[in-house]
């Protein structure tokens, strides 16, 4: 594992550290704008105050802060892997380049003391869960995870109800910031309450409390997507069901659903998810660093 030199001084110094994955560069959204929106989601890290840790594996090595020309290179690149947890000793055993699911980028983090992270959206229990099994191993993943991940809940391409009950058994906490209600990606509603906070101070202060007391497993910040970025829940969920339809008919499965889903819900929404998606990343970077600022003090 190399930690970049800022990154490296930062846990030295304790300074606030915000790791960011690299799924969303390489599967997320297509090129130019997955590099320009991972290089703008570093800027709005430093621009609060901290210091961000892009993390992704650069042939066979895991970077933990890769650097304008790597994430790029990512960005840019075709065949580069989507890692769970469970491919990266693949990847590096077998000198690939691999971009960071949530599970695998809270995993590294942890392992290099970084306590914050900021996603777009976790994965989850998929609609069609009685017929594939099909749940991501981001949940288990932060079941594990002594970290703080900032996220604007879960793709609503997936069952939400669902995820949110297995989140609870494995004792995830999920905390709504300045919300009672569980966002949906690409909506700030999807009806399901949770407990609220008001500020970045409570995060890390119910954080520490977790682990004074040694309670296992992440916390889970639901940050709602700005307001005027939001698309009604009636109308995403439209193109979802036109999407789940035409991922069944290809018989898209595994990996590769998520990220043709994606894809084609920019196409049925003449591009406004895509838009959602770069601007609740974005938001979800600042919050992330503000809770990352006051976990340091």
């Amino acid at each position: 594992m190399r930690l970049n030199r800022e990154v490296k001084e930062a846990l030295k110094t304790k300074k606030p550290i915000v790791a960011l994955e690299s799924t969303i560069i390489s599967h997320g959204m297509p090129y130019p704008k997955n590099v320009e929106l991972a290089i703008e989601a570093e800027q709005i890290v430093r621009k609060e105050g901290g210091v961000p840790a892009t993390i992704g594996v650069i042939k066979g090595e895991i970077v933990v802060g890769l650097s304008k020309s790597e994430i790029e290179y990512i960005g840019g690149t075709k065949g580069v892997m989507k890692l769970s947890t469970r491919e990266i000793p693949i990847c590096v055993m077998q000198k690939k380049d691999g971009a960071t699911t949530v599970s695998a980028t809270s995993f590294i983090a942890e392992s290099a003391g970084i306590k914050v992270f900021a996603t777009g959206g976790i994965g989850g229990v998929h609609r069609d869960f009685f017929e594939s099994l099909d749940v991501s191993r981001d949940l288990e993943e932060l079941s594990e995870r002594n970290i703080i991940i900032v996220s604007s809940g879960a793709k609503f391409i997936l069952d939400i109800p669902k995820t949110i009950e297995y989140l609870e058994t494995k004792g995830v906490l999920i905390i709504g910031y300045k919300t009672d209600e569980f966002p949906s990606f690409y909506s700030r509603k999807s009806t399901i309450k949770i407990p609220k906070v008001n500020s970045s101070i409570a995060v890390a202060e119910i954080f520490q409390q977790k682990e004074k007391l040694s309670i296992k497993g992440a916390v889970l910040v639901a940050n709602p997507i700005p307001d005027r970025y939001e698309i009604p829940l009636v109308e995403i969920e439209k193109w979802v069901i036109k999407a789940l339809e035409e991922a069944k008919k290809q018989g898209v499965h595994g990996k590769q659903v998520t990220p043709f889903l994606l894809s084609k819900l920019a196409e049925l929404s003449k591009g406004r998810t895509l838009n959602a998606n770069i601007n609740l990343v974005k938001n979800n970077a600042k919050i992330a660093t503000l809770i990352a600022k006051e976990l340091v003090k």
